[in-house]
């Protein structure tokens, strides 16, 4: 059991280091085509921060654990909006952008409020399954999604950095394949020893999935908002946990059920009214106290929820 445990930790170091070096050569390539900061830091980051969940619920989808698919997903994007959102805040106050405020929280809690739709099949509620066709459409949402990005960087001019990082052609590639390579191997790692340990330990997969991994998942989106708010880079570190929510429920979601249609457990939807519960939260606190601005007291609010949510669902 012990070995499992450090199989699992060396799986999510795999996940993290893996997402790592996939971002800088990403990131490195981009540069050298002139991409703006803001362009790299929507697409390539936002993706790179949720490649690990990607790489679990591919694996745990084609392996039939759907336990783990809902877990991750709906776990991480908890874990990012109450923890990481709240931490950042609490180490600054996060001012947030008019678009965010009335555009992208909007959407996420779209993107969830249809997760809940899809999922509960209200029309044959005796099969809720997330089946082919609902892949599909979160795949074309999340495509009108980098549309709509696409559009609000069409007027932005390319801001390249002269102190970015700037590598060979062949030394990018190198980054991007042991990147995926990393991210693979670790997400393998983590579906199979986060299940052996559930079983081990009489613990649903549910449970395994709505915490350990969906909070060692959700390691790079924690880095990234963290660093962005000591830094007091307030877009990123807001943008980082939205973007990234939207990415989990469209993408991963969509790709997830693509590969195997997905058997939805409906005691997932306490934790679906949670994720919709805090994003109207969100969206309340940029009108309470100072306008389009997370004060440190609801950043420590959102903590405070989590922590009663994780003793509940323990």
């Amino acid at each position: 059991m012990v070995f499992q445990i450090l199989i699992l930790i060396f799986g999510f170091g795999l996940l993290i280091k893996g997402a790592d070096w996939l971002v800088d050569g990403a990131s490195a390539l981009a540069k050298r085509y002139r991409m703006s900061d803001l362009a790299i830091g929507l697409t390539i980051v936002a993706f790179g921060t949720s490649a690990p969940e990607l790489v679990v619920n591919s694996i745990a989808s084609y392996q039939g654990h759907f336990n783990i698919v809902f877990g991750n997903v709906i776990g991480s994007n908890n874990f990012n909006l109450f923890i990481i959102l709240g931490i950042a805040g609490l180490i600054t106050p996060l001012v947030v952008q008019s678009s965010t405020v009335w555009k992208e929280i909007p959407f996420s809690w779209g993107a969830a409020l249809l997760l809940f739709v899809f999922a509960n099949d209200f029309v044959f509620p005796q099969t809720a399954i997330l089946s082919r066709i609902d892949g599909v459409i979160l795949l074309v949402l999340f495509g009108l999604f980098l549309y709509y990005v696409y559009k609000q960087l069409k007027g932005d001019p390319a801001d390249v950095a002269i102190t970015a990082k700037q590598y060979s052609l062949s030394k990018i590639w190198i980054f991007i394949v042991l990147g995926l390579t990393g991210l693979i191997v670790g997400g393998n790692l983590v579906v199979t020893n986060a299940v052996e340990l559930a079983t081990a330990f009489g613990v649903s997969e549910k449970i395994i999935g709505l915490t350990i991994v969906a909070a060692g998942t959700s390691l790079p989106e924690l880095a990234t908002s963290i660093v962005a708010a000591v830094k007091k880079n307030n877009d990123i570190a807001v943008g980082n946990i939205i973007g990234s929510n939207i990415f989990n429920l469209f993408l991963i979601l969509g790709v997830s059920s693509l590969i195997n249609p997905i058997t939805y457990d409906k005691a997932f939807n306490t934790d679906l009214y949670l994720l919709l519960g805090g994003t109207i939260l969100l969206f309340v606190a940029m009108f309470t106290g100072q306008k389009k601005k997370l004060d440190r007291w609801e950043a420590g609010l959102l903590v405070l929820f989590y922590s009663g949510y994780l003793v509940y669902v323990i």
